[in-house]
């Protein structure tokens, strides 16, 4: 008798695994929606490129970091 109810419940606890859990899946996480291309600006101190969203952009420069722009706009001479 004892093993009777020791192989139900093993199969009670399988069917529970494999069906019972169905209804508490969490729905996916929504896709990001794609964004077109985005502009790309120029380091107005080192000259490297990179996208608007990343840039800091002061007195209507753009600089990759904040040490540039405290640093300012390149001076070639």
């Amino acid at each position: 008798m004892a093993k009777f109810v020791v192989v139900a419940l093993v199969v009670g606890l399988v069917l529970w695994l494999m069906f019972g859990r169905r209804g508490r899946r969490v729905p996916p996480a929504a896709t990001p929606k794609r964004r077109g291309p985005e502009d790309m600006l120029t380091c107005a101190h080192c000259g490297v490129h990179l996208p608007r969203s990343e840039a800091l952009v002061a007195g209507g420069r753009a600089y990759c970091s904040a040490a540039h722009r405290d640093a300012g706009p390149r001076v070639d001479g």
